[in-house]
């Protein structure tokens, strides 16, 4: 087996197992921002991430390796009652550490470790409270070429944790696929779900809907409101709308979209991880644009 049909086989494979496009990504780098609109909060990220494949010796087991750097900036009203200067720039750095498996039944066990942290470095160097656990554990059946199958489809159940995330909670992982049109598909699951129109080879269009956000330490601390110190900052969001995908190669894609903001939190929280004190987050629009090489 050569060097770029491996890959291509375990790229395949670890992206229907864990279902996350930062794993089933090479390389990527996109930016997003949120215009504050009526809003204390302008939220923009650059975001850059490779992961690479490493083959062991189980037949059909994989291991990926790689890196997910963000560099998130808060832009705020001048009339809030902090330092905004502590909560304007926060670097998060992931590692992440994928296994796959084989299991009975056409059955495949996924599992991802993503140590990391999550800080607005005023301190000049990392400590305990910057780190952030993420993690997943997912079982897949995957049929979307099985000439057998009626349509093409897969199933993938699981949990999900993210500590930066913006929902520092576990999650059900699931994600249902099915090609039920030669133009039309659709993923229903947590924590994403969507419809997607195939223009064309090369042209697609994405109705989705899913959660994002972050949460980030507090270095020395942030005095608000002259009373209490907050430790960590959350945002939390849900989103809704549509992207446009165009495949330059097989290999390279473009993307862009647009949201809704149907549900949005933005905190300041203590040590006990207690919302202490919330912002207007009354933005409505959301948008991204990207570029993403697969194998």
């Amino acid at each position: 087996m050569n060097k770029v049909t491996f890959i291509t086989l375990v790229f395949l494979i670890v992206s229907s197992t864990l279902g996350y496009a930062q794993l089933s990504d090479l390389a990527r780098v996109d930016y997003t921002i949120l215009p504050a609109g009526t809003s204390d909060v302008e939220y923009s990220r650059v975001r850059g991430l490779f992961n690479y494949p490493v083959k062991l010796k189980k037949e059909g087991a994989y291991l990926l390796l790689g890196l997910d750097y963000s560099n998130i900036k808060l832009d705020m009203n001048d009339n809030l009652s902090f330092d905004r200067e502590k909560i304007s720039d926060f670097q998060i750095l992931d590692l992440n550490i994928a296994y796959t498996t084989p299991l009975k039944n056409d059955w495949r066990l996924g599992v991802r470790l993503t140590p990391g942290f999550s800080s607005n470095l005023t301190a000049n160097d990392l400590s305990l409270e910057d780190v952030i656990i993420s993690g997943d554990v997912v079982f897949i059946k995957d049929k979307k070429k099985d000439p057998n199958a009626d349509k093409p489809w897969s199933l993938i159940l699981g949990v999900s944790y993210s500590g930066n995330r913006g929902f520092p909670f576990p999650l059900p992982f699931i994600s249902y696929y099915r090609k039920f049109h030669e133009k039309w598909s659709y993923n229903f699951g947590i924590p994403k779900t969507n419809l997607e129109y195939h223009i064309s080879e090369k042209h697609r269009l994405k109705l989705y809907t899913e959660l994002d956000g972050f949460t980030a330490n507090l270095q020395q601390g942030v005095l608000i409101d002259n009373s209490t110190i907050a430790e960590s900052i959350n945002m939390s969001l849900l989103l809704g709308g549509l992207q446009y995908e165009f495949h330059v190669t097989s290999h390279l894609q473009f993307y862009a979209r647009s949201s809704y903001v149907i549900s949005s939190s933005v905190n300041f929280r203590d040590n006990s991880r207690n919302n202490i004190k919330g912002l207007d987050n009354t933005n409505d629009l959301y948008l991204r644009t990207g570029l993403r090489f697969k194998i």
